[in-house]
């Protein structure tokens, strides 16, 4: 057994075991592949996978808890780089950032700014996408740090801090029927809602609150992006909820922003990344940005 051996058991798993993917990423023919399999198992004693003549189709039971542990030495792998790299030159390296819209654009500005002052030769990548797709960013490695509110608590693998709290906001023109008197849940009831994608900003506790009265969520537009939530409100094609933070006094004057935090309650975004991952001390100092950043927001 070697780590060459294991590092072909980890590029198998990634390319749903394909032999031919394997050997193309490894710079080796497939017989060759085939071969450090066979001397693998021989070792073991047991098969890891189930096969279906020549291909590999699944993994046997002691191979589910043989990947387990694969998994585990390519962190230590990936963590012994990273410490290196780090007491090396820790002003140096890439900073990936898994986020939402919402997040990238009206809650990462600053802490970016003020971190790249003080580490301007790191490259910072950052992708968008929603949360259960950021979550497995951080478990593919393409990603070190997770920003957003739904659904990384539930992930036992994660640490997990809380950054910040908002409030949603209701976004009306400013002719609309509710941009006077007072706002309930039965009055927005009574127009089409126009609001966040399931799993997006807070999306869930916009139906519990009305769950909670018996109310109808008459949801005619979902979207991940904020500002389309707001181009459509414009177009009149219903009521806007977003998080009241996405409402800009000078871009938006033309519309109308009414709170809604005594209606619908409080979301709360998360900061997660890996718990078995090394950080460099660059992310770490910018985890302390953002919590900065968050304290500033609700000082």
């Amino acid at each position: 057994m070697n780590l060459s051996q294991i590092e072909l058991l980890r590029i198998l798993q990634e390319n749903n075991f394909s032999l031919s993917k394997a050997a193309e990423q490894m710079h080796i023919v497939q017989s060759a592949v085939s071969r450090q399999l066979q001397m693998f198992e021989a070792e073991l004693g047991s098969p890891i996978y189930v096969r279906q003549g020549k291909k590999l189709i699944g993994l046997t039971p002691i191979g589910v808890r043989i990947m387990e542990e694969v998994a585990a030495i390519d962190g230590a792998k990936r963590n012994i780089r990273a410490i290196a790299a780090d007491y090396l030159d820790s002003q140096q390296g890439i900073l990936q950032i898994a986020t939402t819209h919402t997040q990238a654009k009206y809650f990462l500005p600053n802490p970016i700014l003020r971190f790249k002052e003080k580490f301007p030769a790191v490259k910072i990548y950052m992708f968008e996408a929603a949360p259960e797709q950021l979550i497995d960013k951080l478990h593919s490695h393409q990603a070190d740090i997770a920003i957003c509110t739904e659904k990384i608590s539930e992930d036992e693998t994660l640490v997990v801090n809380r950054c910040y709290e908002w409030h949603h906001a209701v976004v009306v023109p400013k002719s609309h029927a509710l941009s006077e008197g007072e706002i309930s849940l039965e009055r927005l009831a009574a127009f089409p809602i126009l609001t966040y994608g399931f799993g997006f900003t807070g999306r869930s506790n916009i139906e519990a609150a009305f769950k909670n009265t018996g109310l109808k969520l008459d949801i005619t537009l979902a979207a991940a992006d904020t500002d389309v939530i707001k181009t459509y409100v414009r177009l009149g094609m219903g009521v806007g909820i977003i998080a009241g933070m996405a409402y800009d006094k000078i871009i938006d004057h033309d519309l109308v922003i009414r709170d809604l935090s005594h209606l619908v309650p409080s979301s709360t975004t998360k900061i997660a990344y890996l718990k078995n991952n090394y950080l460099p001390l660059y992310s770490r100092h910018f985890i302390d940005e953002l919590l900065l950043a968050a304290r500033e927001m609700n000082p």
